[in-house]
């Protein structure tokens, strides 16, 4: 039998590895100690939070897109913004709630808003946060708005501060709704690759890109209705905030080469001459005029203040737990399946749904949508789960946000009430379905495709091949019958003939107003309206409590859960850890991303889409 003995060289460096790989799990065991014992150090300490004091200015710094929901959980985001140094994403209800509860402390007697670092924000969204500005102003304090530049956005915000100031070198950049997007046909037809289009609905154009070169007459038409109404809104409501005469934005676009070269183009003294700012001040100037207005922060060199996420921390929940209107959060494009967080799945947001219906202390629930739509057969998934929340006793009422279009609106239609903005885009009762082929690019490239099936079906879905006919005339007709199937549940819904539903239907959008004269809503108004409304319905008293209902977190999503916000930035920052922040792709490239993406579906019984070309402007 041959000696089992190690060799010179085994002998020679096998003590000598254990050595190092013993060392190298004394120094990770050590590190991670240390890890758990400063996170547990910041902990506690966050629970002897400074008291704040008198003459606090809240600081609203609004960062990246604000959105419904974070993508992934409160703390992941946090997490990220601590690793990154760049916020990505604010909560809607983090703003609405700080606002409404600075409105009642006495130790908050301004806000002060900075919006240069503030990202995509649709009409709804921003009117929520203008009415809780407008709410704290009625309480006799002050609201003040700075930025670098503002673009339409960040302006609407602006003009509902009691003083809005812009940097000297800065601009206030006005230009209406509306784009363009990008046509593909010809680009399609030189690749050899060819679309096949099935639809109902003369105004469903979410497939014109793959088919034209340019909008239809119909798009056309229903873009140009629903934008003016909305630009409309917009201009009017500015107007009214800055006192300016009716139909002075439009006049000063205009006019703007006029009026830009009389100030030598100086673009933030044409802002200042135009009335739409109060003053031209650097961030230095700006935070002199704070300090004289406020206690200065002799620590720190500035005007005593306390950021959103420091403020959002010291507010305290109340009401009884156990009289809860439930919200659940129904955030971008549907799919059938399981999303996480800022996402829709038709299962995953199905289970939110049931966890409020099963929950005792859930007397009534809110559905936020803010979606465009996706997959039709998700939406019927939850469609039927909020059908299956009303039989059960418990009101269901729906807050449109930005967008609540095609699969967005269907899911909304077996409410008890729907509540829209003015300004939220809505309708689209429509379906399509699209079926790429690549024939003709493989016969360009030589390559030919051969085969023996049993039946038809099973070789009709190749993409390497012509579209069979008989296939064709199948999609055709489920496409149909899941149209008759959204306009009967719209019918019923909204009491309205299904032929007077057909009319107002095909594909068109609209804006909430727009919808509330054809009847596809039933109240102008936000969540906060929404919400008092499902209360009213559940017969609860004053004093209510809201809880937005979410998955449960899982693994590290749990500690971080369970981790104080406070602690969990301050560990993060104590210990010096920074990653580059990830750089997106341009938004045209994202754009051209997201609609050569809906090429790679392929319809089936599952497969057709309730989906708007539409987005918040």
């Amino acid at each position: 039998m041959p000696s089992q003995r190690p060799g010179i060289i085994g002998r020679i460096l096998g003590p000598f590895w254990r050595a190092v790989d013993a060392a190298r799990r004394f120094v990770l065991n050590v590190i991670f100690l240390l890890l758990v014992v400063l996170i547990a150090g910041l902990w506690f300490a966050a629970t002897s939070k400074p008291k704040l004091l008198e003459d606090t200015a809240l600081v609203i710094d609004i960062k990246g897109n604000v959105v419904e929901e974070y993508t992934g959980s409160a703390r992941e985001a946090e997490l990220a913004e601590a690793l990154g140094g760049e916020a990505r994403e604010t909560q809607l209800r983090d703003l609405l709630a700080a606002i409404d509860a600075a409105a009642k402390d006495d130790k908050i007697p301004r806000i002060v808003l900075v919006l240069d670092d503030m990202g995509h924000a649709g009409m709804a969204k921003l009117r929520e946060i203008a009415a809780a500005i407008e709410r704290f102003k009625s309480s006799g304090k002050q609201v003040i708005a700075w930025a670098s530049s503002m673009e339409q956005r960040q302006y609407f915000l602006a003009a509902h501060a009691n003083e809005a100031y812009l940097h000297p070198h800065g601009a206030v950049v006005l230009t209406g709704f509306g784009g363009y997007r990008n046509y593909y046909h010809d680009a399609l037809e030189h690749l050899g690759v060819t679309v096949n289009v099935f639809r109902v609905g003369k105004f469903k154009s979410f497939v014109e890109p793959f088919t034209s070169n340019g909008p239809s007459k119909e798009a056309a038409e229903a873009d140009s209705f629903w934008l003016n109404d909305a630009w409309e809104g917009y201009t009017g409501e500015i107007e009214s905030a800055r006192h300016l005469p009716a139909g002075s934005i439009a006049t000063l676009i205009a006019d703007a080469p006029t009026r830009l070269a009389a100030t030598g183009g100086d673009m933030a003294r044409l802002a200042l001459d135009e009335k739409l700012v109060d003053g031209l001040k650097t961030r230095d100037e700006l935070r002199a005029l704070l300090t004289k207005r406020g206690k200065p922060d002799t620590e720190h060199k500035t005007f005593r203040q306390i950021s959103l996420d420091d403020y959002r921390a010291e507010i305290v929940e109340t009401g009884d737990r156990n009289q809860q209107v439930g919200i659940v959060v129904a955030e971008g494009t549907i799919t059938d399946g399981n999303e996480p967080q800022g996402a829709i799945g038709g299962r995953s947001t199905s289970e939110l749904i049931r966890k409020a219906r099963e929950d005792a202390t859930v007397k009534a629930l809110v559905l936020r949508v803010d979606s465009g739509g996706g997959s039709a057969f998700g939406s019927e998934l939850i469609r039927r789960e909020l059908e299956l929340t009303r039989e059960a006793g418990k009101p269901v009422v729906v807050s449109m946000s930005d967008v609540a279009a095609s699969g967005g609106y269907w899911i909304t239609t077996a409410a008890d009430r729907v509540f829209a903005d003015p300004a939220t885009i809505t309708g689209s009762i429509g379906v399509f379905g699209m079926f790429p082929t690549a024939d003709r690019a493989m016969d360009k490239l030589g390559i030919h495709t051969g085969g023996t099936t049993t039946a038809w079906l099973a070789g009709a879905a190749d993409l390497r091949r012509p579209i069979d006919a008989r296939l064709a005339s199948v999609i055709q007709s489920t496409v149909g019958y899941i149209y008759k199937e959204f306009l009967e549940h719209v019918s019923q819904a909204r009491q309205i003939a299904p032929e007077k539903v057909n009319e107002i239907a095909q594909g068109r959008v609209w804006t909430g107003r727009q919808a509330r004269e054809r009847g596809l809503i039933d109240e102008l108004g936000g969540l906060e309206a929404a919400v008092r409304a499902a209360g009213a319905m559940a017969k609860l008293a004053e004093g209510f409590r809201t809880a937005y209902i979410e998955a449960e977190p899982k693994g590290w999503s749990r500690i971080l859960a369970s981790m104080p916000s406070t602690a969990l930035r301050s560990a993060v920052a104590d210990l010096g850890i920074r990653f580059p922040a990830v750089g997106g792709a341009g938004e045209a490239a994202e754009r051209l991303r997201r609609d050569l993406a809906w090429l790679a579906t392929v319809p089936g019984p599952q497969g057709a889409f309730a989906h708007c070309l539409c987005e918040a402007p």
